[in-house]
């Protein structure tokens, strides 16, 4: 079997910064472990597979280990491979998932994801997230995952990190953000039971991120930057029930899997 593979850097517009996803255009679906294998082979945070189905495509995104329900910069690279290689007509796209339709639109090489909103829940301190990132957070929600708020910028760079104690949680990542000094808002994610220790951008955070800071700073409008070592900027709306989150993105590869 021979199946195409293209390599995105996603939430930016130069080589080697963003976050990279694979993305795995396929006929017809495949079987699970094998696209697992694939995901696990390309050692990526994300991989990508879908197939279109009439005029809406039917997406899948796996980490190394396993099936994730959501995720970002997968899904913002996907949207590049189609408007970039397989339908430059297209300008806006309808993506069936397992966290319902997505859409995304393209405008002038800007990419526009519209997810569903996340607002965490405020809630105790686990004991395992103050010793994962050695450092008390002024207040801590919870949605899909644990999101720590601290007072400045500078906090969440000087982060002791233990992955063996975030493993701990019951929570699928960690999210840490704070106030930014030349943004609206900064943070990092760490999601280690998934295969991942820190995730370079990370759109499907933004999706607690972005209400949260929209009741902090009362704006619907933000910009975000995630302080991981390649660094992303993404250009987020709050709409209620949705989070618009844009970002650029750039290709590195394409190829085949032989399998």
């Amino acid at each position: 079997m021979r199946i195409p593979i293209y390599q995105i850097d996603a939430f930016t517009n130069k080589q080697f910064k963003g976050n990279s996803a694979a993305v795995c255009p396929l006929n017809e679906w495949i079987e699970e472990d094998l696209m697992q294998k694939i995901a696990a082979e390309n050692n990526l945070s994300e991989t990508a597979f879908f197939v279109k189905k009439e005029d809406v495509y039917e997406l899948r995104w796996f980490t190394p280990i396993d099936e994730v329900d959501l995720c970002g910069h997968a899904t913002l690279a996907t949207a590049y491979v189609i408007c970039t290689y397989l339908d430059t007509n297209v300008k806006h796209i309808k993506f069936k998932t397992k966290s319902g339709l997505l859409e995304v639109s393209e405008d002038d090489g800007l990419f526009t994801l519209s997810f569903p909103s996340r607002e965490g829940e405020r809630c105790e301190t686990p004991e395992e997230l103050i010793k994962g990132l050695g450092k008390v957070p002024k207040e801590v929600y919870k949605s899909r995952d644990y999101m720590a708020v601290f007072e400045k910028e500078q906090d969440i760079l000087d982060l002791d990190l233990n992955m063996d104690e975030l493993k701990k949680l019951d929570g699928f990542g960690v999210i840490v953000t704070a106030k930014g000094e030349k943004v609206d808002f900064v943070s990092r994610f760490f999601a280690p039971k998934a295969g991942i220790k820190e995730d370079p951008v990370t759109g499907s955070t933004h999706c607690t991120l972005v209400p949260y800071w929209n009741n902090i700073l009362k704006k619907e409008e933000l910009v975000a930057l995630q302080l991981s070592e390649r660094g992303g900027k993404l250009y987020c709306t709050n709409t209620g029930e949705t989070v618009r989150i844009a970002g650029e993105a750039v290709s590195y590869l394409e190829g085949y899997i032989n399998v």
